[in-house]
């Protein structure tokens, strides 16, 4: 397989072009013909000009790549190796919702033919890809697993944002439905991963480690936000203490914040959803979830609360939020967190406005209701700074209290303005 897609005898298709997706495609194509895919046309005319939706890749990436790029789910029967890069969502109920995977899957399964492999890579719980997906591609395909086709799954590990630990960077788990498939899906990765091949000894395992990554980092972040309840309490600034207990050689390094985007506060869902399903209900997980899901909340109250001991008339109060995505130097707002402290500081009758240099305000209107201010030009009773992105990093106590009445509050989310604030009253998790 690898040698004929080296040699453009066969093509690679890459379904989905999101921030999974597109760099997996870029990729293959620089050494071999690929398919990209993505049901949403406007997507797929911006990267037809080099332009990446996600802002994660600049417009050299797009160069010296083979590469066709299609909204036409009926192109793919030109590819002989299918990596699906698909969302995997969860409902308001907080159950995994398969649509968009389910539906790339039935499109792959329609133009399936003998000899081709599917390899999927979007983040689901141990067994969906053999008890979900496997089945629909036989249905459409009237093909049979390892017979006439074979599938993998290779998990993704992308990081939006990280300029470091890129995709070729980092070491790729792989796995198949038999012994041979995952030799093949092993060589077809190695071709343009650097970092090195895992493989792991079948599908499950592939796909439950991929999920324990991020559930890991759910319950220690977890761990940190109760901690800072628990510190604010008694008075102690938590960072100081995390700061103090990190001299210890083996101390992990975690920190409190808000936990959104779509997989550290996404994926653990997949799993107590499995295990639920197997009679099991998760202790660890689930208050883990609960406790990040509830930090939003949190920070809002306790602004309320020191507004208040600051004699500021909380009805009216002018409150500015400084970043809206879920991280730091991303565009992405899905599942982000700060939504939630807006949305509670609304209910108290508090003016909410919302600044971000990288997020899309009209993304954000349609997403959650509200939309980005075009400038700052009031003096705010708070102001809060909800994400590390560069352009805030620099700004000093000077600036905020350029923005800010005398009693004014600054609340510090990630507590990356420690020990510089001043003048202001100082608050963070």
């Amino acid at each position: 397989m690898l040698k004929e897609l080296l040699a453009k005898k066969k093509k690679l298709s890459v379904i989905g072009l999101g921030y999974v997706g597109l760099p997996i495609a870029l990729e293959f194509a620089r050494k071999m013909s690929v398919i990209g895919f993505d049901i949403k046309e406007d997507r797929v005319d911006l990267m037809r000009n080099g332009i990446d939706p996600s802002n994660e890749l600049e417009s050299e990436a797009f160069v010296g790549c083979d590469i066709k790029y299609t909204s036409n789910a009926g192109d793919l029967k030109e590819a002989d190796f299918h990596v699906v890069a698909v969302p995997t969502p969860i409902n308001k109920h907080n159950l995994p919702n398969l649509t968009p995977l389910l539906s790339a899957t039935r499109a792959v399964g329609k133009v399936l033919k003998k000899g081709d492999y599917v390899v999927f890579e979007s983040t689901v719980y141990p067994g969906c890809t053999e008890d979900d997906c496997v089945p629909i591609l036989e249905a459409e395909s009237g093909l049979k697993l390892n017979t006439d086709f074979k599938v993998g799954f290779s998990p993704e590990r992308i990081n939006p944002g990280d300029k470091e630990h890129t995709l070729t960077k980092i070491l790729k788990i792989v796995s198949g439905s038999d012994d041979e498939s995952a030799e093949v899906i092993e060589d077809v990765y190695a071709s343009i991963i650097t970092a090195g091949i895992h493989k792991a000894s079948c599908i499950k395992v592939a796909e439950a480690a991929k999920i324990i990554e991020n559930t890991q980092r759910d319950v220690n972040i977890a761990l940190m936000n109760e901690l800072s309840i628990i510190f604010n309490k008694m008075d102690i600034n938590t960072f100081e203490v995390l700061e103090a207990a990190g001299t210890k050689w083996n101390f992990l390094r975690f920190f409190p914040g808000l936990v959104g985007g779509h997989c550290i506060g996404v994926d653990p869902y997949y799993l107590t959803y499995k295990a639920n399903e197997l009679g099991y209900h998760s202790k660890i997980i689930t208050g883990g979830r609960y406790i990040n899901d509830s930090m939003g909340s949190y920070v809002a109250k306790n602004v309320v609360k020191k507004l208040i001991s600051n004699g500021i008339k909380i009805n009216g109060a002018k409150v500015l939020i400084m970043g809206a995505t879920f991280k730091e130097n991303v565009s992405d707002i899905r599942n982000s967190k700060v939504a939630d402290v807006v949305n509670e500081l609304k209910s108290f009758s508090i003016d909410v406005e919302v600044v971000d240099p990288h997020a899309s305000s009209e993304e954000l209107q349609h997403e959650y209701g509200y939309g980005l201010i075009d400038q700052i030009d009031e003096r705010y009773q708070a102001v809060i700074v909800a994400v590390n992105h560069n352009e805030y990093i620099q700004l000093n106590e000077d600036y905020f209290k350029s923005i800010m009445v005398e009693q004014g509050l600054f609340v510090d989310v990630k507590g990356i303005y420690k020990g510089a604030i001043k003048d202001l009253t100082y608050w963070s998790l």
